[in-house]
């Protein structure tokens, strides 16, 4: 790891401060077990990294079923314990190293389930899990056709207001879908969204055009996930849906092929493979750099199974890619 050292940037119009580049706690307890969680946690917390994120879903444990209905598969790998919850597993590595104060921790209630009364419970849930007191981030992981948004910011609010929570934010939600927030917030004059996580990357630019200008505007910061389209942009797969490399984010929740494998983004791959070798640099390192250059990121969310995926987070952040090669990237078909 070298001497680089993150930015660190507000949360929407808040005083609460995190780095350019975030954590996510998605792999702990799913795809690499407590032992090497911790060696990630230690090595992120060494670069300077402050926000870990995390989800009542995520790992394994109290996360197995929800995860089961996010991904739309029954998984049957055997989930040994409880232990496996990402959340529990953050939890026991901050009590160990003692540096809750150095943390911005943001978790997350269940797709699909954003009425009032779930919303408190699984506040609460979440606080037992992680062993805290209060969270600096609270966010719907999804939108919820069948619960007004009015509801949900209200049961978001109160919790606010009981100091549980210190600020709040939403993933996946449309552009349509952030204003009306927004605008009912404004008006009951409650706590409004002050952070987002789209997901955003080559091969995913739904949000590019209206999403992510409309939080630059309204100073909301935005931390997109995937900016390697869950690995797919690493270059490891090919077309064949049943040729999958075991153990990979792919191998693990399928559903993810059917949203990045198509003619479009294979293309890219093989236009980012040539242009990496000709810089000599990872292939990961451009797809990132395109990403965290974007003028809308605030801090780029990153998952780790191993401490190189974050010194290639940190590498492409440190070369702050060239304007006239990120516009030729953007135009790639």
């Amino acid at each position: 790891m070298g001497k680089f050292k993150l930015v660190d940037k507000k949360i929407g119009r808040t005083n609460i401060m995190m780095s350019s580049i975030s954590l996510g706690c998605v792999t702990f307890g799913r795809e690499i077990d407590e032992e090497t969680s911790w060696k990630i946690l230690d090595y992120a917390m060494e670069a300077g990294i402050k926000l870990y994120d995390t989800a009542e879903m995520y790992g394994g444990g109290n996360a197995k079923e929800n995860r089961k209905k996010w991904i739309g598969i029954d998984d049957t790998r055997e989930v040994t314990t409880e232990m496996y919850s990402s959340e529990k597993i953050l939890s026991r590595w901050m009590k160990d190293r003692g540096c809750r104060n150095e943390m911005v921790i943001c978790t997350k209630v269940s797709a699909g389930n954003n009425n009032p009364d779930n919303i408190r419970r699984k506040v609460e849930d979440s606080l037992e899990r992680l062993g805290v007191d209060s969270v600096e981030v609270y966010m719907l992981h999804e939108p919820d056709k069948n619960v007004p948004i009015e509801e949900s910011l209200e049961a978001l609010n109160e919790q606010v207001e009981a100091g549980k929570i210190k600020s709040i934010g939403c993933s996946n939600f449309t552009a349509d879908m952030l204003k009306e927030s927004l605008e009912v917030s404004e008006k009951k004059g409650w706590a409004r969204f002050e952070i987002t996580e789209p997901p955003f990357s080559l091969a995913d630019r739904r949000y590019e055009a209206d999403f992510l200008p409309l939080c630059l505007k309204e100073e909301i910061s935005t931390i997109p996930y995937s900016p390697l389209a869950a690995g797919f942009l690493a270059g490891k797969y090919s077309p064949d849906k049943d040729k999958l490399p075991k153990g990979t984010r792919f191998d693990i929740s399928p559903g993810h092929a059917d949203i990045y494998f198509n003619d479009h983004n294979f293309r890219v791959v093989g236009q980012l493979r040539e242009k990496a070798k000709e810089m000599e640099i990872p292939i990961v390192q451009l797809a990132m750099a395109w990403v965290m250059t974007n003028p809308c990121v605030t801090s780029t969310l990153i998952g780790a199974r191993k401490t190189e995926h974050i010194d290639n987070a940190i590498s492409a952040l440190e070369m702050d890619l060239d304007p006239g090669l990120r516009e030729e990237i953007s135009n790639w078909y």
